[in-house]
């Protein structure tokens, strides 16, 4: 299998409105693998940013969608084929309020799950034969609704257990460029929360 190129995308909506935000989640842990490849993410075309680099013999481009989550596709299409990377070669990090927080799950390919962001990427590519490492943020408690709940800030005790969770996350994508999606699966998938 060549793995010589990947696409690491993460996503969040830009603006500093956005920040920490439980829904940014993608683009934290994004920067984190950028800045431990020391690629800086200082470029920018098709309505994303991004930066290219190498790690463990692979060449890597992290992006960030400039659109908003919800039109994350169309700027993740036209990179991956100007830089001629296949579906399966596109890992895209982003939170799922279906994992609870303190874990992550990575996945070959699926569905949206009602994920906004990943809906567009499937709409793009007309297919879901992509990798996704999901960053679990758990479900808010009622009243608060879901939208309210991603798209606002960490608590101060969540913040140090993202931070945690974050880091492995940086290290479950590092690990699936040097050892592949199966290897990073049975490292990652099984660990408890924190």
């Amino acid at each position: 299998m060549d793995v010589s190129r990947w696409l690491i995308a993460g996503l969040g909506n830009p603006g500093k409105k956005y920040g920490f935000t439980r829904h940014n989640a993608g683009f934290t842990a994004a920067e984190g693998v950028a800045e431990h490849c020391r690629i800086a993410i200082d470029q920018k075309k098709f309505k994303a940013h991004f930066g290219k680099g190498e790690y463990a013999g692979s060449q890597i481009i992290v992006a960030k969608p400039g659109a908003y989550m919800n039109l994350s596709g169309p700027p993740l299409r036209q990179l991956a084929g100007y830089f001629n990377i296949p579906i399966e070669y596109i890992l895209v990090i982003h939170d799922d309020i279906d994992i609870e927080k303190g874990r992550i799950k990575i996945k070959e390919k699926g569905g949206h799950g009602g994920h906004n962001g990943i809906k567009s990427i499937m709409e793009a590519f007309g297919s879901g034969d992509f990798p996704r490492l999901r960053i679990g943020v758990g479900r808010p408690e009622p009243p608060t609704a879901t939208t309210d709940y991603v798209l606002g800030r960490f608590t101060a005790e969540e913040k140090k257990l993202f931070a945690e969770v974050l880091q492995v996350a940086e290290d479950a994508v590092l690990t699936i460029i040097r050892k592949g999606l199966a290897e990073a699966m049975n490292q990652f998938n099984h660990r408890q929360a924190f």
